[in-house]
């Protein structure tokens, strides 16, 4: 790990390079447990999943207050998070101050605009005292640092120009390598964040196969490739159509048939079936890859293509303008180009192709695009670093304004803001070309980043 989590370091300082995190002794015991997974994190908080399936949780301090009643409480060491006891975490997610766990079913918590009503779960005597440590802890609903000088909505996140500048087949043991991001000041706000872990509703025979929290909003993915969304839906990024606030149940978005019969497609394609049955090729059936920014989002179908929906000032959502896109809407620039991966991070996207290529959009004030400046772009560019030549992306992963890449031969590169050393390199100096990560003899298997942290999954040669 490395950057910034503030349960983790005595003096708060951030990690400005890369550190083992130790799993409890009890599960770091010979014959115990080891490290499954990463999934980032959220604002002040890690997560990871333990070869049990055990969702582990770290790095809050007690007057975080979203991080501290969000991710149970935790601060160096990893603790299991309280779900029910006996129920194998498959995936998770979190968001600002929301997490999202798969099972066999779906279990969300956290901040209440962010958790539909559903069957709670667990012990209910603990939830007056969640409500107690709120009423007590000064509750911070910024999304980023207030040190940007920014201007901000009534939900949180900018709206203006930001600040200028384990053991694996009995050999190999599996080690987390997480970052801590910098000390953000917090601001008081009414949002409750009380909201106990609940089972998500869906539809009779719905199996969610992956789920991606955002600022205030949840996606999740079915074995059949339907996305599922819920939460704030202000900016469009519940893909719905509309600029509804807030969804307090599960809704089917319709991505492909959104970015079928979009009023943006050509007009000479409009009524011409041949031209029509070609986009539809292209476009795909179903989707195979979800995530939320802030307050956008992005899928990836099965054909390649890239759609987006959402909050558009900074151009995060690629369409080559700054305006909102209430529905799915396909990234016609990079339509020929078969995309794999895809990550969002506060004000920015960044999306990997099958051959390994890593193209970037929105903003760039820190260098999050990776593409040598700090221009911000309104449609995917190529980010052709010489650092990145001969290499090929593997998967991808933003913070809220920083950004990671695993290779096929298992580097790590960051760049991004780095002023809490979210990037790992030994310093607290943006870069805004991707910068190869030291990771000593470790071997990484997966990297995740938090809002202001980076979490790798690596295996060590011993």
């Amino acid at each position: 790990m490395w950057g910034y989590l503030p349960g983790v370091s005595p003096q708060r300082s951030p990690l400005l390079g890369p550190v083992p995190v130790r799993l409890p002794p009890a599960a770091a015991a010979p014959g115990g447990d080891g490290w499954r997974d990463v999934c980032g994190g959220g604002c002040g908080f890690a997560m990871a999943i333990s070869e049990s399936g055990k969702l582990l949780t770290w790095g809050s301090a007690d007057d975080m207050g979203q991080s501290y009643v969000t991710a149970g409480k935790h601060e160096e060491t990893p603790e299991a998070f309280p779900l029910p006891s006996g129920v194998a975490i498959v995936r998770a997610d979190a968001g600002w101050a929301h997490c999202v766990a798969i099972t066999g079913d779906v279990y969300t918590w956290g901040w209440k605009e962010c958790v539909p009503t559903g069957r709670v779960v667990g012990d209910q005597s603990s939830v007056g005292t969640m409500e107690k440590d709120e009423r007590q802890i000064a509750m911070a609903t910024d999304q980023v640092s207030p040190r940007s000088q920014v201007s901000r909505t009534s939900s949180g996140a900018a709206s203006g120009p930001s600040e200028s500048r384990g053991t694996d087949d009995g050999t190999k043991r599996r080690r987390l390598s997480s970052a801590k991001h910098g000390p953000e000041s917090s601001t008081s706000s009414d949002e409750s964040l009380s909201a106990p872990p609940c089972v998500v509703t869906f539809n009779t025979g719905v199996k969610i196969v992956a789920v991606a929290a955002g600022g205030r909003h949840t996606l999740a993915l079915s074995d059949l490739g339907q996305v599922w969304g819920w939460g704030y839906g202000g900016e469009g990024q519940l893909g719905l159509g509309s600029r509804i606030r807030t969804v307090s149940s599960p809704h089917p978005v319709p991505c492909i048939e959104s970015a079928l019969y979009s009023k943006d497609r050509p007009s000479a394609m409009k009524g011409n079936k041949t031209a029509e049955g070609h986009i539809s090729k292209v476009m795909g059936n179903c989707v195979r890859a979800i995530a939320c920014g802030g307050r956008h989002s992005a899928v990836v179908t099965d054909s390649g293509a890239l759609l987006t929906f959402g909050w558009g000032l900074y151009g995060q959502c690629g369409q080559g303008n700054t305006e909102d896109v209430l529905s799915p809407t396909c990234v016609s620039t990079i339509l020929g180009i078969k995309m794999q991966d895809v990550a969002a991070g506060l004000w920015h996207t960044v999306c990997t192709s099958v051959d390994g290529d890593v193209y970037s959009f929105g903003g760039n004030q820190f260098g999050q695009l990776g593409t040598g400046s700090d221009q911000a772009e309104t449609v995917p560019k190529l980010v052709d670093a010489t650092s990145l030549e001969n290499k090929n992306a593997r998967s991808v992963s933003c913070g809220a304004r920083h950004s990671a890449i695993i290779t096929d031969e298992g580097e790590v590169f960051c760049w991004g803001w780095n002023k809490y050393g979210q990037l790992g390199l030994g310093d607290s100096m943006d870069r805004n070309v991707p910068c190869s990560v030291p990771v000593d003899t470790y071997h990484p298997l997966n990297v995740s980043c938090g809002w202001w942290h980076t979490l790798v999954l690596a295996e060590s040669p011993t």
